[in-house]
């Protein structure tokens, strides 16, 4: 479309749609930044509304990097650094700070500010208008002020084509870490002793113990 701005170092794969007032590939919206050669990279069949801005990343990765079939909704802003995955939803004016890292198929709801360095599961949603200063589980629904989690996206999962079996097993791990009296080091000790280690079990307990900011719960 018209009226978009592509800045040097930006890459964009096949069969993305960009409309009016984009700007990608601006220059990081930050002190450290010292005119070093970085980029912005953005998959295919990636869709990029009205005045969304993508940075280009720092000298920390070299890149801000945006998945396929991505989509971003108008005024989103994704920062410096940042690493989006595969089919990633932000809705209207999302805010990443600089680092940010979103899994694939993560929903995030409209007029989200997402703190630097928070990494946000996959198949996980977030609901519009709340603050996310921590990691939020892959998964899981996360909404309120402060932000905490209300239980499993079961109906994304489901239209997704995750099992009955699935779900249920994530339910049983979402009672565990985030309604049970145990902290989180003894939940996930119960969760190793109990449940059945499908691969989606083993997904968050993998990002759990790479967390460096905790966890929502």
């Amino acid at each position: 479309h018209s009226h978009v701005l592509i800045e040097p170092g930006t890459r964009i794969g096949k069969n993305c749609q960009i409309y009016q007032g984009a700007v990608l590939g601006g220059e990081p919206q930050d002190l450290k930044f010292e005119g070093e050669k970085t980029y912005l990279k953005i998959g295919d069949n990636t869709i990029i509304r009205e005045y969304a801005t993508l940075s280009r990343g720092t000298k920390h990765r070299g890149e801000t990097a945006v998945g396929n079939g991505c989509f971003l909704m108008a005024y989103a802003h994704v920062a410096h650094d940042c690493i989006i995955g595969n089919n990633v939803i932000l809705a209207n004016s999302v805010n990443l700070a600089g680092h940010v890292e979103i899994q694939d198929f993560a929903i995030i709801g409209g007029i989200v500010p997402v703190h630097q360095f928070v990494r946000i599961g996959a198949h996980s949603i977030i609901g519009g208008g709340f603050r996310v200063p921590m990691d939020v589980c892959p998964y899981m629904l996360a909404a309120g002020y402060p932000l905490k989690i209300y239980g499993v996206n079961k109906i994304g999962l489901q239209r997704r084509g995750f099992s009955p079996h699935t779900i249920e097993i994530l339910e049983t791990v979402y009672k565990i870490l985030f309604r049970s009296k145990f902290n989180t080091r003894q939940a996930l000790e119960k969760i190793k002793s109990d449940v059945e280690m499908i691969p989606e079990v083993q997904n968050i307990l993998g990002f759990i113990e790479k967390s460096e900011r905790g966890i929502v719960k």
